[in-house]
């Protein structure tokens, strides 16, 4: 591509001009939208829109002189490739978490100038964050306008997709239960009111489920709770007649999406707000009076949904036992087209979707498909498109993180595969990750241990050889809900209160080793904290372990024998006996055939 015809340039000359008429020095981009979520309805990709860099997280500052994205080890590769052109320049960053566009900004822009972000889009702590640094810089910050808006002409409109209920028995907990539960919560913080705008956090308090965000089965809306009833905030017509009337006989009454404010501007002198301030926007915080009392704290819908029941880990079982069903058909299929037909990354993105859609509950994947063969496999979230894709054949290592939505749960599951002969340092880079995802699988823990405590379980094996991953150990999974949600993780994050481990939560395992253009290895499995049976332990209290939940066979022929002790082949022999005996019963012919050789002992 010609870098002076790049459309991103344009794009940024129509933001730079409407940045000068509303008289900023810099803007501020987030990968946020009014619900502070992860993945993003179209409306607010406009980090994207204005960089061309697609990955899930980052940030994008853009001057009259410069822009820069603010992104993480995660995907150095991927923005380098695809900010060739642009004018916006890389800022690598060691944290998704990490604000160095905070001290940048303070930094390049001028004193008395101003700095642009709209507050309908910036979470609160990170306004106070930014705020402080900049009021030090002697540069004013403006959260009133939305520039990008006037520069771009053809953004999408809010989602329309309907909302439906998420029902009995995949969701065991009533709604009055589970409002109830957080009513209780409030009284403890003293609180009259509570405001939620974070979507997994409403899709669990109403049992209800929509698909307004690509691979995460949620709505947009915010949520009211007040002593006389509910209020959910939603667009007009998203949900059915039949089922508004059925919320409104359970006290829950609807009002418009952009109500919201209104709503929280009106709320009584008396009343006592419980907002949490990492999952609400500066622009909601503004909307409250005065004088109403407000108290911060986690969520408690966080906390409640983290911690799943007896009867959802039931059919969590069930979905992976129908995930790791999927998976066998489709890698008996591909071990047996591999030299034979022509496959690509998206060949395997295609053929592995297609078997998960046939299973039983299965409503969509989890995440796009990460099929990364080779060097791509280096990028931790690598995506293939039809302009940029590796045909898998040579000597090399196969990467697939893949997972599905089911009505019964949700999946997320990394596997590595050889494909031709590979070599002596791929198979040491796969064997000190299977340890390390083995030596945290295996761990006992004080009930309440803080989760990222656990982290350096996993990272041991690699340490000892000099080798690090930049990314988190593990992140808390939903149930029919985000792939990605909290409050547990366990990563290198400053532990709080609220990450204590507790009994029912679900957190992946996923340490890995990537080699810049040469291959990367990952191998996650999905872990239920369940109680550990101790002996009399002198009053130390109650510990917990982990139960593997993922059903797959881990690769053996990737492993070097001489770095794995007794106890690990042990470990590795007992999962791939259970993999066997769960999964037996619904597979046949080659799929069955597969999971018999690839579950053989070692």
């Amino acid at each position: 591509m010609d870098t002076r015809t790049n459309p991103i340039r344009s794009r940024l000359q129509a933001l730079r001009a409407a940045m000068a008429q509303a008289g900023v020095d810099a803007l501020l981009v987030p990968s946020a939208d009014p619900h502070l979520s992860e993945y993003l309805p179209e409306r607010w990709q406009g980090r994207q829109y204005f960089s061309g860099f697609t990955g899930s997280m980052g940030t994008l500052v853009v001057m009259q002189d410069q822009a820069a994205v603010f992104a993480d080890s995660r995907y150095w590769v991927q923005a380098e490739a695809e900010l060739i052109g642009t004018g916006v320049d890389l800022v690598k960053i060691p944290t998704g978490t990490a604000a160095h566009h905070v001290q940048w900004l303070a930094e390049k822009v001028r004193r008395g100038g101003a700095v642009a972000v709209d507050a309908q889009v910036l979470g609160l702590a990170a306004a106070q964050q930014l705020q402080t640094a900049l009021d030090a810089a002697g540069v004013a910050l403006r959260t009133d306008l939305d520039v990008l808006q006037a520069a771009w002409p053809e953004r999408p409109a809010l989602p329309a997709e309907p909302v439906y209920e998420h029902r009995a028995p995949h969701a065991p907990l009533p709604r009055s239960a589970k409002l109830d539960q957080l009513r209780q919560a409030m009284a403890r913080h003293g609180a009259t009111h509570h405001f939620v705008s974070t979507v997994d956090d409403i899709a669990w308090i109403t049992n209800l489920r929509g698909s307004d965000v690509h691979y995460n089965p949620v709505f947009l809306a915010h949520v009211l709770v007040s002593p006389s009833g509910v209020t959910l905030f939603v667009g007009d017509g998203k949900v059915p007649t039949s089922l508004a009337d059925q919320l409104r006989s359970e006290g829950i009454g609807l009002a418009p999406y952009d109500q919201a404010r209104v709503a929280l501007s009106s709320l009584p002198a008396e009343a006592t707000l419980l907002l949490d301030p990492r999952r609400v926007t500066l622009g909601l915080r503004q909307a409250v009076p005065a004088s109403v009392k407000v108290v911060e704290g986690i969520n408690p819908s966080t906390l409640l949904k983290s911690r799943k029941t007896p009867q959802e880990a039931e059919f969590i079982r069930e979905a992976m036992a129908r995930d790791g069903a999927a998976m066998c058909a489709f890698y008996a299929w591909f071990e047996q087209a591999l030299g034979r037909e022509r496959i690509t990354e998206l060949t395997v993105d295609e053929r592995l979707s297609a078997e998960r859609a046939k299973q039983p509950g299965f409503v969509g994947l989890s995440f796009p498909v990460i099929a990364g063969f080779a060097a791509n496999g280096a990028m931790p979230h690598y995506r293939a498109t039809p302009n940029a894709h590796a045909v898998i054949e040579g000597n090399s290592l196969l990467l697939i993180d893949s997972g599905g939505q089911y009505l019964g749960g949700t999946t997320d599951i990394t596997r590595v595969w050889p494909v031709g002969q590979v070599s002596a340092a791929m198979k040491r880079d796969y064997t000190l990750v299977l340890k390390g995802t083995m030596a945290l699988s295996r761990a006992r823990f004080p009930r309440g241990t803080l989760s990222p405590m656990l982290d350096a379980l996993a990272r041991a094996p690699l340490w000892e050889q000099g080798i690090e991953f930049g990314h988190g150990t593990g992140h808390g999974v939903g149930y029919f809900l985000n792939v990605h949600e909290g409050p547990q993780s366990i990563s290198k994050a400053i532990p709080e209160p609220h990450m204590a481990m507790e009994p029912g939560m679900i957190t992946s395992i996923e340490p890995g080793v990537y080699r810049p253009g040469q291959w990367g290895v990952r191998i996650e499995n999905l872990v239920l904290n369940v109680a550990a049976a101790t002996p009399e332990n002198g009053g130390f209290g109650e510990f917990l372990e982990f139960e593997t939940l993922t059903l797959c066979p881990i690769d053996t022929r990737c492993i070097d024998r001489t770095l794995m002790r007794d106890d690990e082949l042990k470990w590795l022999n007992a999962y791939h006996a259970v993999v066997r005996e769960r999964l037996l019963p619904l597979v046949q012919g080659d799929a069955r055939a597969w999971l018999i050789e690839r579950t053989q002992a070692l």
